[in-house]
């Protein structure tokens, strides 16, 4: 009797291992996933949408040493043009992330401050590292609603920031090698063409040559003002280390509010809405 349970144990054993074989391991899961993030920007928007919610609900199931990598690039790959719901999930799985698994990088804490102060995101997390990520982004946006520059475009005709009072100025750093900044660049003429006759001003800043630029401008039919701005000096005063960023001043110059990925057309006519313009 004892040999026959000892069997028994014996094939339960090896069955289990068997299974075990044929199951990827955390690491190959955690890899498939961020393939899948990865892959996000080759989706039509409407697929992306549900992939994007459903990455969001699967990281969660991961082991606390993956999710907050997981999370992050989830965030830095799949926030672009998402819709409100689907971004608060990915919101809430950062922060569900790093309550469960703090960590020392202190990008994934300013990625989740970014969607709290710049996509009015709800954030549940008492951090000291989220709380000095959300200081550093204050201290950014001072720099920004104070900072000027004059700069030059494609047709060679000046551009000062400051000078530009008394019109709402939509500022977006881009370039043409960058597929979200290429994908907005419709979006972009669209809300140029409704609202400049109501004093809306679009400047477009890249650091890219002139030669590199002017011919995917023919191509997309770009009527608002490109700015040149070699060796990215005013991309760097204005604190711009991801592009595309959308920085929206009211007619009184102030900053109103801003974006730090590609928005979708309804979401640059809110941004608009905000500096005065319906």
């Amino acid at each position: 009797m004892r040999i026959l349970k000892g069997a028994l144990i014996s094939i339960s054993i090896c069955a289990f291992l068997r299974l075990a074989a044929q199951q990827p391991s955390e690491l190959a899961v955690a890899k498939a996933i961020d393939q899948e993030i990865l892959n996000l920007k080759d989706l039509p928007d409407d697929v992306r949408e549900h992939a994007v919610k459903d990455l969001a609900l699967r990281i969660r199931q991961q082991p606390k040493r993956y999710a907050v990598a997981l999370a992050t690039n989830l965030v830095i790959d799949g926030r672009q043009a998402c819709e409100r719901d689907t971004l608060q999930e990915v919101t809430t799985t950062l922060a569900d992330a790093l309550r469960n698994s703090p960590t020392k990088d202190t990008d994934s804490y300013r990625k989740l401050a970014e969607l709290a102060r710049y996509y009015h995101m709800d954030v549940s997390l008492d951090d000291p590292q989220y709380k000095a990520a959300m200081v550093e982004l204050q201290a950014d946006d001072l720099v920004r609603s104070e900072a000027d520059f004059t700069l030059t475009d494609v047709r060679e005709q000046k551009w000062n920031l400051k000078s530009l009072r008394g019109k709402v100025v939509l500022v977006n750093f881009w370039t043409t090698w960058c597929p979200p900044c290429r994908s907005e660049v419709p979006d972009l003429e669209a809300v140029y063409r409704r609202f400049r006759d109501q004093g809306l001003v679009v400047l477009a800043i890249t650091d890219e040559e002139a030669s590199a630029v002017k011919p995917f401008l023919s191509e997309q039919n770009v009527t608002y003002p490109v700015l040149l701005d070699p060796g990215k000096k005013v991309r760097e005063l204005f604190r711009v280390n991801g592009i595309p960023v959308s920085l929206v001043y009211d007619r009184e110059g102030r900053l109103a509010v801003q974006a730090m990925d590609r928005p979708t057309r309804q979401g640059f006519l809110e941004m608009l809405g905000q500096a005065g313009l319906r």
